[in-house]
């Protein structure tokens, strides 16, 4: 044997050594996942009901995906929608969006995209409200919104940018840009 042949021996077995202990390492160390990113629960198709301190429904959701991250305190909802029992009584709205996001130590919920809050009474003046976003508290039942809402009832219409309203008190109140458009029957 040559020295350039044994030189080619020796260096192809160092490579081979070396991509051995590379592999060997690669094996042995842990894969690292960040689990803080995982859900703690996911549910499909969720039906959920929250009773107030009376034991009386608050509000009634669903969704179609439901994430639930403890640490954090918050789930995520896509297509939800909520039956909103202000005052302990009888559903009076219904609350659907593309996506949500509910925090559930403050009582707050996000509804974001294509968001729809119907009155579930055909006698309610006001029978639908549509925004791109909006936020409810669910321990004052106050909804708000900072962008453009559109509201529909009987014989009118009215755009606005901005929305406050108190479901226990049954007052909504758009909060500037206003115009409306009215029907005499």
């Amino acid at each position: 044997m040559n020295r350039a042949t044994l030189a080619i021996i020796t260096f192809f077995g160092m490579a081979l050594l070396l991509y051995w202990q590379v592999q060997s390492k690669k094996s042995d160390e842990e894969v690292s996942i960040d689990v803080s990113l995982r859900p703690d629960y996911i549910a499909d198709d969720l039906r959920s009901v929250d009773f107030n301190e009376l034991g009386l429904v608050s509000n009634r959701v669903t969704a179609t995906h439901m994430e639930h991250f403890d640490e954090a305190n918050m789930t995520y909802f896509t297509q939800p929608i909520y039956l909103i029992y202000p005052d302990g009584g009888q559903a009076k709205w219904r609350l659907q969006s593309t996506m949500g996001t509910l925090n559930k130590k403050s009582g707050k919920v996000v509804l974001e995209n294509n968001v729809i809050i119907d009155s579930i009474s055909p006698e309610e003046p006001i029978q639908t409200m549509k925004t791109s976003y909006l936020e409810l508290d669910l321990n004052t039942m106050v909804m708000t919104s900072d962008r453009v809402v559109y509201i529909t009832g009987n014989d009118f219409i009215i755009q606005g940018v901005g929305l406050f309203g108190d479901l226990n008190a049954q007052k909504v109140q758009l909060l500037s840009k206003v115009k409306g458009v009215y029907e005499v029957n």
